[in-house]
């Protein structure tokens, strides 16, 4: 049973799948996952785990994969999170590695996307701007935004300038590519939010798209046809 990781991402790199094409994915050291806590729907009123995840500031696994990672500049920092879950699970141990997950399957990644300060209307909403000849003096301003007397007031949600970025983002159905145990690591098709060393959460594919139905089988058809033809040609006799 797949219940999800904490992670960190490392970067991005590509791979080859198994056609021989060249493929982006983004590398998340996933290991050393510890289950924290068990709430169950007795005691909480809902059923989870509570997962640590503890990032080191050199791994084994960054230098082979993409340099030093002291270039990102993050030290040892602790992630905790919840999985939560249909019913409680068994006592007992509960899979927290990277082989929870297979090559080929479909993930959800969430993280917070990289923060760009504060902004402008035409980079934070797409405004289109205001005139650009000469005359003109508010080529990328946002421009009036009142409403006289009445309402009186600026409008809830009116596009404004403000931070941009900094937020959870979640990326669905992402396809895993390799999942090295040795590693610890996953290789997922595709960008996922955030910088590199920021922590993620992988969890199994909620709106997974479904595999292809397996063309049904043609001799058994032809069979049925041959005996009604054999049957029709038997009556006109």
């Amino acid at each position: 049973m797949s219940i999800g990781l904490l992670g960190q991402k490392i970067g991005m790199t590509s791979v080859y799948d198994a056609r021989g094409r060249l493929c982006p994915v983004t590398v998340i050291a996933a290991g050393d996952n510890v289950l924290l806590r068990r709430l169950t729907e007795k005691n909480e009123g809902y059923s989870a785990v509570q997962v640590g995840f503890y990032s080191q500031k050199e791994s084994r696994v960054t230098k082979p994969l993409l340099g030093e990672f002291k270039k990102t500049g993050v030290g040892p920092q602790r992630f905790v999170r919840e999985f939560r879950l249909t019913n409680d699970l068994p006592e007992g141990e509960i899979n927290l590695s990277v082989t929870q997950f297979q090559a080929g399957d479909y993930v959800d990644v969430i993280g917070r996307s990289k923060g760009k300060g504060f902004q402008g209307v035409m980079k934070r909403h797409n405004f289109h701007g205001q005139g650009a000849a000469h005359g003109s003096k508010t080529h990328r301003r946002i421009g009036a935004v009142g409403n006289r007397s009445t309402p009186g007031r600026i409008w809830k949600n009116m596009g404004m300038p403000g931070h941009l970025g900094d937020e959870r983002v979640t990326v669905q159905n992402l396809q895993v590519m390799q999942v090295r145990e040795t590693e610890k690591v996953i290789l997922i098709s595709g960008a996922v939010p955030g910088a590199n060393g920021s922590f993620v959460v992988v969890r199994p594919a909620i709106k997974k798209p479904t595999a292809a139905k397996p063309e049904a089988a043609k001799k058994p058809e032809a069979v049925k046809t041959s005996e009604a033809t054999k049957e029709m040609e038997a009556a006109r006799k």
